[in-house]
């Protein structure tokens, strides 16, 4: 009673048994909407029953089933939390999240399911096997209890129950997650009664049982006295709630043979207390006898509660939300379109059943217990759930406590709160533990056993370059010590300018390019002498520019590797190198045809000139470009992170993108370098005062050489070694280069012009066609001395 809603207002109500069928429920649903008696659809003559709304049933099914018949009479039907399809996911979802969290806090990855054989069962391992799958959680068995029905093969579902429960005990797993409906608890209590061999008569031992908010602690009338032992330490998710306030008073108050007492108590009481009541009509009845002063506080807790908790509590909030509804109408704009006369008084009360749906979306208040129950924008309860722990005393007493909550508006990551200290083990065991495998000794790494779920493994020595220095895990930063029980950092590798290597490197780059410079500068100097005009002076300087341009390319190897280096790394070298190369080949070419020329009659004569060496350089050049450009756009280096080769180290380097595309630039510089090398070889005959065959024709020895011997070495080196032996190959060609073909030049500049003499008197011996044709200049300042 409370006279602050609907005051001097007295609801009545109707309770009707579904006995957990379809036929029932449907015959029980026909009876509130039809005339006491007749069952006749949209017939109703009786004033005394005015249906305002219906509490929905404890589980899925009978819920759905009223619904089926309410929706066609626009009748409301508030919801115990019966977890039906129709609910919304969000609360369904908060508590399958709850009990993953619960999996994931005590690192149980090992799991048995037993579920319902329905629609409700179906749809929580739906949306329960794929999320835990994901989250490192395996299912040891998966197994449905066939669902009680009439004229169901008795004999056929005790035998599935036994096999469920021999399935139950004979597995590893430790950690059973029930789902189900209200009395499915009922079902699950007859299980270890059910089993076919004789030495597993008990309840499966060593277990700890997780059960839904769905399943509710109920028992038969034969199952008092029932061993209660396996369901000491379950932890159970409910609806979040409090004591209410004079509850067990209320209780207290009851009696049978009061005369407002309802027409379930003497039954009730006549089955809790196994007696009878003296019934005149059937006269001397065996048994002992109902005295109406027994004590409901003495019942098996398994069998009665005195507490209002669960689905109870849930109905308890229902029935208010609906009276706070009547009475938000009662206030309302509608008062005067509905009046209902009691004992002489008139009340506002809806003239349809349907005008209740509105103010039923609205209700918010906060019940006796404390609670707030309010719905949000969609007409959904706003709740979370609680983490009950059952605890069963040897004198069958049964107590409830809360050891966490799932709380539905809080922040991610933090709507789950457990307090393991609290939670009060079952005697067989202290926390269990629930996972396929145990965890990798260090030394050791996971190998999946084949057929088996992720989470079953056998533990193998790690391989080779590889430590476990904690449970299942393995890393590859660190490399492993002797015995590949604890890590020793690995050190980064790539050739720095501050390591020594780096500067004898860098000092020696310097110097080569300080030494070209020279070279050119001396030749740009003496460039009216006969030795510097000789074979196109322009090209000199262009394969001594290209020489210059080589030994400074090297210095993009050196330093740790980022995008743009490793994308002009290679591809640089690659193009002038092929300069210089062909400026050698051009070189070698120009001065075969000239004395091929000089022969009467020699139709090369028109061929010669700047412009054929111009052509003969751009193409060979250009074709290399082409290579690099379609390597750039195909397959570009880029920078890259070696933690395998070398157990010691992580090596940063470039890698190539395109092996093929790099062997064929390195090919390609092979090529000109053969031919090169043959040209020369064919005018080594030539006259020495006259041209550098044999300087070239040793130089491309060199150069063939180095590269040559290049290849192996690359291939069996890792790290800054790799990149030292590419940038010592380059400088060792380059520089064969130069020291071959211009040293000597430079020696008669600089040490013997006097040379220059007998290199004149020799021209001047020459046959007179060769005269035509001169390679050494006709008219020049510098005049010989005389002899």
């Amino acid at each position: 009673e409370n006279p602050r809603i609907l005051p001097n207002l007295t609801l009545g109500f109707c309770i009707y048994d579904s006995y957990f069928t379809a036929k029932w429920t449907y015959q029980a649903t026909m009876l509130l909407i039809c005339t006491a008696g007749r069952l006749i659809p949209n017939y109703k003559c009786s004033t005394q029953k005015h249906l305002i709304a219906v509490i929905g049933g404890l589980d899925t099914q009978t819920s759905l089933h009223v619904a089926t018949l309410l929706d066609i009479y626009k009748i409301p039907q508030v919801e115990s939390m019966s977890f039906a399809v129709s609910l919304p996911e969000m609360i369904i979802s908060l508590q399958y999240a709850g009990i993953l969290s619960l999996l994931l806090h005590f690192g149980w990855t090992w799991i048995g399911t037993v579920v319902m054989d329905n629609d409700n069962g179906e749809q929580f391992l739906q949306m329960v096997v794929p999320v835990f799958s994901k989250s490192g959680v395996c299912f040891a068995f998966i197994e449905k209890i066939p669902e009680p029905a009439l004229g169901s093969d008795i004999e056929d579902m005790v035998k599935k129950g036994a096999g469920i429960h021999d399935k139950i005990v004979e597995s590893t797993a430790n950690v059973l997650v029930a789902n189900g409906e209200s009395y499915s608890m009922a079902f699950y209590r007859f299980l270890p009664y059910l089993s076919e061999r004789e030495h597993v008569a008990n309840a499966p031992i060593g277990k700890v049982m997780i059960v839904t908010a769905q399943v509710e602690l109920t028992s038969f009338v034969v199952q008092r006295n029932w061993n209660t032992d396996f369901l000491h330490g379950v932890l159970s998710f409910t609806i979040q709630s409090n004591n209410v306030p004079g509850f067990q008073e209320f209780l207290n108050t009851k009696n049978p043979s009061s005369p407002k007492g309802d027409g379930f108590i003497k039954p009730f009481w006549q089955q809790a207390f196994s007696c009878v009541f003296p019934d005149p009509l059937l006269g001397k009845v065996g048994g002992s006898m109902c005295t109406g002063n027994e004590k409901l506080e003495c019942l098996p807790a398994i069998f009665f509660e005195m507490t209002l908790m669960g689905h109870s509590y849930n109905a308890y909030n229902a029935v208010h939300v609906v009276a706070h509804a009547l009475h938000a109408i009662s206030l309302s704009g509608m008062r005067n379109r509905g009046m209902v006369t009691r004992g002489g008084q008139t009340f506002p009360m809806p003239s349809f059943s349907f005008q209740l749906h509105h103010f039923l979306k609205s209700v918010s208040f906060n019940n006796s217990a404390g609670d707030m129950v309010s719905f949000n924008e969609n007409g959904e309860l706003v709740t979370g759930f609680d983490v009950i722990n059952w605890i069963f005393s040897s004198n069958k007493s049964f107590q409830r406590v809360k050891v966490g909550r799932m709380d539905a508006q809080a922040a991610p990551g933090q709507a789950f709160i457990i307090s393991p200290e609290a939670i009060a083990w079952n005697s067989w065991f202290n926390q269990p533990v629930s996972v396929c495998s145990e965890s990798c000794n260090p030394g050791s790494v996971k190998k999946v056993k084949e057929g088996e779920p992720f989470c079953c493994y056998d533990c193998v020595p790690c391989p080779k370059g590889k430590i476990s220095s904690k449970k299942g895990r393995h890393y590859n930063e660190k490399y492993p010590s002797k015995h590949q029980d604890f890590c020793i950092p690995k050190s980064v590798n790539f050739l720095s300018y501050e390591e020594t290597l780096g500067i004898i490197l860098t000092s020696s780059i310097i110097l080569f390019c300080l030494i070209t410079a020279l070279v050119l500068g001396i030749f740009q100097k003496h460039h009216e002498m006969p030795i510097v005009k000789a074979n196109n002076r322009h090209l000199t300087y262009a394969f001594l520019v290209s020489l210059l341009l080589c030994f400074l390319c090297t210095l993009l190897f050196i330093g740790q590797p980022h995008k743009v280096t490793c994308l002009l790394r290679q591809t640089a070298f690659g193009i002038i190198f092929s300069v210089a190369v062909s400026c050698v080949l051009t070189k070698t070419v120009m001065v075969v045809l000239a004395f091929r020329a000089t022969k009467p009659g020699c139709k090369m004569r028109k061929w010669m000139g700047k412009r054929l060496a111009n052509t003969l350089l751009l193409s060979c050049c250009l074709l290399q470009a082409g290579i690099c450009l379609a390597w750039l756009a195909t397959s570009p280096p880029f920078p890259d992170i070696d933690m395998h080769s070398v157990a010691e180290e992580i090596i940063l380097e470039c890698n190539e993108g395109s092996m093929m595309m790099f062997y064929c630039v390195l090919g390609y510089l092979g090529f000109l370098a053969m031919v090169s090398f043959m040209v020369a070889f064919l005018a080594r005959k030539l006259p020495d005062s006259f041209n550098e065959a044999k300087f070239i024709t040793f130089s491309m020895l060199v150069f063939c050489s180095v590269w040559l011997s290049f290849v192996p070495s690359y291939l069996s080196n890792k790290g800054k070694y790799l990149v030292t032996v590419e940038i010592f190959s380059i400088l060792a060609s380059s520089s064969g280069l130069l020291v071959c073909i211009f040293f000597p030049k430079c020696y008669i500049i600089l040490l013997r012009p006097d040379n220059l003499e007998l290199i004149w008197i020799h021209s001047r011996n020459l046959s007179s066609e060769a005269s035509s044709f001169p390679l050494w200049p006709a008219k020049y300042p510098w005049k010989p001395r005389a002899s």
